[in-house]
């Protein structure tokens, strides 16, 4: 395990804790970036079923969460929160590195 500084809150910690019960395998949360949208990037978070050779693994608050090598740079010192606003619910990630969002708030730039 790396030590990075990604940092999850206590409620991110328990909404993938929950998920993962419900989905019924994975090995914790796969947290990524690819290109797409209007500024460049966007998250890409989804079940991890496994940890490949080329993956990282940061562990808290009793989750995982695996992030893949070339997403490591776009990621580091980013906090990971999960919010509910009436209905809506959905993960938050406060990143240094992002220097632009678009307006949908879908997609970010770096430098």
């Amino acid at each position: 395990m790396l030590s990075m500084s990604i940092q999850l809150t206590e409620r991110a910690a328990a909404h993938i804790r929950d998920s993962l019960s419900r989905h019924g395998s994975g090995v914790g949360l796969r947290l990524g970036v690819k290109t797409s949208g209007c500024s460049g990037f966007m998250y890409t978070v989804d079940y991890a079923e496994d940890v490949g050779a080329e993956d990282t693994l940061v562990e808290q608050h009793g989750v995982s969460v695996v992030i893949d090598r070339q997403s490591l740079p776009f990621l580091e010192g980013m906090e990971v929160d999960f919010v509910q606003d009436g209905l809506n619910q959905r993960f938050s990630f406060r990143n240094p590195n992002v220097t632009a969002e678009c307006g949908c708030g879908e997609s970010f730039s770096v430098q």
